[in-house]
């Protein structure tokens, strides 16, 4: 992949040919100021793929996805902000009913609008918002870069930012682009982060190739994610492909379907740093490095175990190089291999301290380790020193912010 030209532009999910977008409120949230409806809509029905939580509680719209994207195809999504439609009453009739409203605004059929929330668990929520929600938000789609913007607002819940990315790339000699929004900062642990995150092509790929591409980035990126250690009920990720650039439909395995891999890949991860970094109450953003690993999913586990840890998050606050609490995650991460060669370094923009060797106490300063953690993107780099297998992980410090946060989250 390191030949492969990605070429970052603006313009997020309206990036693509043949998207547009919207952020309205509808008065979901009764704050007035905070958008909390989104709707993306595709010039022409598009080919799709999706991954969505583990968890077994899941919210209402993943039940309608499912048998919307059944066959491979969608051209719409909307999207609400302030209430997961989760355990609620009557949650997926709702869910098909916004469909329905969304499909007669948007004059597409009702199985290829796909819908997704979040917000408050177990609320009820009923459609009179949606009511004069959607066509307003209908009427505002935009194709520009501020279509995108206002979309990855209105998805917001207690993110401090709008999140978004895309790239262009060459497939089969057409120019293509893929864009992406994402929302998420509390409620996240892999198997997929507590997030909606809604990506668009203009290149042509079948409903399977498509899905193979998206199966195969998201365990190395969005399932490497963790804030807190809890997995979502609405975690979900669609992705549309309008083939609207006028490549030649890439075939798996071929170099073209390498090429979208990569992007795909550079999108994801750009993302999984910004959601790690805007975790609730954050004020670091780590990503943890595992190199020399014996098997990838050794390596993926290290990862996660070290940026998962409360104890080292917590360190991370507090600029304390602790790396113990490093060596402590590490060892209880499941599966068969030797720490004895381990050695572990931290990393930032003000420099780089060489902490632990061979599983042991390396000499280092106090005083530069300190002023290397007191910067806001901190890597911790775990060389295991017995394999060849690597991989990343994102997560952030924990603050008495996110207590504050989560104290109060409904009220």
């Amino acid at each position: 992949m390191e030949n492969i030209q990605l070429t970052p532009v603006e313009g997020g999910i309206c990036a693509p040919q043949g998207f547009s977008a919207a952020g309205v409120h509808c008065g979901i949230r009764h704050n007035h100021s905070k958008p909390d409806l989104a709707v993306i809509k595709a010039d022409v029905r598009c080919t799709g793929a999706a991954c969505y939580t583990t968890n077994k509680v899941y919210g209402a719209p993943i039940t309608v996805d499912r048998e919307h994207l059944a066959d491979g195809y969608a051209q719409a999504i909307v999207v609400n902000s302030g209430n997961a439609n989760t355990c609620a009453p009557n949650g997926i009739q709702l869910a098909k009913d916004v469909c329905a409203l969304t499909a007669q605004a948007l004059g597409v059929a009702e199985a290829d609008v796909l819908p997704a929330s979040t917000g408050v668990i177990g609320q009820a929520m009923s459609i009179e918002p949606f009511e004069a929600g959607v066509p307003d938000a209908v009427s505002k789609l935009d194709s520009s870069p501020a279509g995108s913007l206002a979309a990855a607002t209105a998805i917001m819940t207690t993110d401090t930012h709008p999140k978004q990315a895309a790239v262009e790339f060459t497939l089969g000699g057409k120019v293509c682009r893929l864009g992406a929004i994402a929302k998420g900062s509390g409620m996240i642990h892999p198997n997929m982060a507590t997030m909606l995150l809604f990506m668009t092509t203009d290149a042509a790929l079948s409903h399977e190739v498509l899905q193979k591409a998206l199966s195969e980035v998201v365990p190395a990126t969005f399932n490497q994610i963790s804030v807190d250690g809890d997995t979502s009920t609405n975690d979900t990720v669609l992705l549309l492909a309008s083939g609207l650039a006028g490549n030649a439909s890439v075939a798996a395995d071929s170099e073209d379907y390498t090429v979208f891999v990569a992007a795909l890949t550079k999108v994801a991860e750009q993302l999984c740093r910004e959601l790690a970094g805007d975790g609730e109450g954050a004020t670091k953003l780590l990503e943890c490095t595992v190199t020399h690993a014996p098997t990838l999913e050794v390596a993926r586990a290290v990862s996660k175990s070290v940026i998962h840890s409360s104890l080292l998050k917590a360190a991370m606050f507090g600029a304390d190089a602790n790396w113990g609490r490093v060596l402590c995650a590490i060892g209880y991460t499941p599966g068969d291999f030797s720490i004895d060669r381990t050695a572990v370094r931290l990393r930032s923009k003000a420099g780089e301290v060489f902490v632990c060797e061979n599983a042991a106490y390396h000499p280092y300063s106090e005083e530069e380790a300190a002023k290397v953690l007191k910067e806001d993107e901190i890597d911790i780099l775990v060389d295991l020193g017995c394999g060849d297998a690597e991989a990343k992980a994102w997560g952030c410090d924990l603050t008495y912010d996110y207590v504050k946060i989560n104290g109060d989250y409904r009220t």
